[in-house]
Formats: C-alpha cells, sequence, structure tokens
C-alpha cells in the first residue's frame, strides 16, 4: 500500500482533494487515504454515564438485579479513520468505488477501580460509490457547487457480547456542496431490517436519526465543523445530536483539538441515551 501524500494542487476543490472527483486528482487505486478525521482526546468528559444500557430487546438490556456500571465521568477517546480506492473510473472518467474504516474507543483509562478498562468501541467499515457532478445553473444562482454524489454500505458495530452488543446496517445517500472555505454535505439514510428476534437495538432509528448533515469551515488554518443528525420526527418524538468541533493550529502537522456533543448516540451502547461530553486534546487529521 502506498502511503497517501496531500495535494498540492491549489486549483483542486476540497471535495475534489478528498475523494479525487476532478480527473487531475486521480491517484489510483490501493492506497491510503485521509477519510474522517483523526483525533486523540486525553480529557473527555460525560456529564451523566448510561449505567444501566437498555433496549427493547431484553437480551440486549442491563438487568435491574445486575451491578451498574462503575463508571468514570472523565475517560479518554480517540478516533482513526481511513479509506482506500477500490475501483477507479468505472464509467468513462467518473465514478470510483471506496473501502472505507473508522474506529472510535472511548478508554477508561483514569478508572483504576474497574482495572482502566475500554469502556465502548465502534467499529465501521463501509463501501462507498463516489460521483462527480456539476450543476452550473445551481452553482449561478446560489454560490454554492453540488460535486459530490455517493452512495455507501454502511456496518456499524460495538463487537460486545450480550447485553451489551449493539449493531446497525444502512443504505446511506450523500451529496456534497462546496462554496470558498466551506462544504456542506448531507447524508440522508435506509436502515436495513433485521430479524426482529436477533436485532440488538430495534428502535435504534428514532435515537440516531435518520440522516445527517456536516458543514465544515476553514479560516487561517483553523477548522470548524458541525455534526448534526436527526430522526425526522415532531413532537415529543424529535430526537437526535449535535457535535462541534474546532481543531486550531499547534505546530505545522499538529493541532490542538475541542470536541462538544449533546444528545443521543454519542456511542452506539449509548443510542438511546442522552448525554452532553466535552473533550480536549490533539488533532492529527482534519475534514479538509
Amino acid at each position: 500500500l502506498l502511503l497517501y501524500k496531500r495535494s498540492e494542487d491549489t486549483t483542486l476543490s476540497w471535495l475534489d482533494r478528498r475523494w479525487e472527483l476532478a480527473p487531475s486528482a486521480k491517484r489510483g487505486t490501493f492506497s491510503i487515504r485521509p477519510y474522517q478525521p483523526v483525533y486523540l482526546l486525553p480529557v473527555y468528559h460525560n456529564k451523566s454515564p448510561n449505567i444501566r444500557p437498555t433496549s427493547p430487546n431484553p437480551a440486549n438490556t442491563v438487568q435491574p438485579g445486575d451491578a451498574p456500571e462503575n463508571l468514570d465521568r472523565n475517560e479518554l477517546k480517540f478516533q482513526l479513520s481511513l479509506k482506500t480506492k477500490v475501483m477507479e473510473n468505472m464509467f468513462g472518467d467518473n465514478g470510483d468505488l471506496w473501502f472505507g474504516y473508522t474506529q472510535s474507543s472511548r478508554w477508561q483509562v483514569m478508572n483504576q477501580d474497574i482495572s482502566r478498562p475500554f469502556r465502548e468501541t465502534n467499529y465501521e467499515p463501509e463501501l462507498i460509490f463516489t460521483w462527480r457532478s456539476s450543476w452550473s445553473e445551481f452553482r449561478e444562482a446560489t454560490g454554492w457547487e453540488p460535486r459530490l454524489l455517493g452512495l455507501s454500505l454502511n456496518h456499524q458495530s460495538n463487537g460486545r457480547a450480550l447485553p451489551l452488543s449493539r449493531s446497525w446496517n444502512r443504505l446511506i445517500g450523500m451529496v456534497g456542496f462546496e462554496r470558498e472555505n466551506t462544504m456542506v454535505q448531507f447524508r440522508p439514510w435506509l436502515r436495513i431490517a433485521e430479524d426482529a428476534a436477533e436485532d440488538d437495538n430495534p428502535d435504534i432509528s428514532d435515537f440516531m436519526g435518520r440522516g445527517d448533515m456536516l458543514l465544515v469551515h476553514k479560516h487561517n488554518g483553523h477548522e470548524y465543523s458541525l455534526l448534526t443528525r436527526h430522526n425526522f420526527r415532531g413532537g415529543d418524538e424529535s430526537r437526535g445530536a449535535v457535535q462541534f468541533d474546532w481543531a486550531f493550529p499547534l505546530t505545522s502537522n499538529l493541532r490542538g483539538h475541542l470536541q462538544y456533543f449533546t444528545g443521543y448516540g454519542e456511542s452506539l451502547i449509548d443510542y438511546n441515551y442522552k448525554s452532553d461530553y466535552l473533550g480536549v486534546g490533539l488533532s492529527l487529521v482534519g475534514w479538509y
């Protein structure tokens, strides 16, 4: 595998560089590229830990007679994410197939009473098809370039045994727009149904949502991102989450990182548990 090196072509847009959309951005197959942000948050504070995870499936619910998890409010979080192109230019000079992998872990590193375990790790492999788009009328009318179309087959799980096992599979659509130093991406998804008796979390879409929106803005070396999820329901059934990240320069290759999360589903074990998190640490790779 060849190590990815960021393109120096300043004529390429953010989405061109990230997804190699333009013909001049193509770099071939089976070399490692960045995907989602890579960061380490040594301080990750949870206002109210979920000590009794539940699910509508009784087999995936911590029972009242079981001892609650002895969790510390402060833990360490890190995320690793990469992708590689499997097929390039499937239709003329357009259409690429990628394999992506993202892993995020929450480590109770300061909790000596329970031997400092990894509380929760989420694994997320996916196949992603991307297509270069250009709609000149929309760009001229709004100033936004509709640059990226995509479709992915996504699996996410925490790899744990009952009653703490959580997982789901989704078909995710993707459309990306950009304008100068700002990018916005919309991703609606459809959960792939599972057998009811074996479903770890049958109501996960009601809490983790049925789509998300990512807004990223870059200014003077600072990168600001806002990620929102929602279940597309109203009234008392309206649920979702908001995550704000700020990456700021420290050295040429290292940035400080601040992350704030509020809502449902910060991790799969907490998919139906509402909580607030604040993290501080370092960032190696951002969105762009």
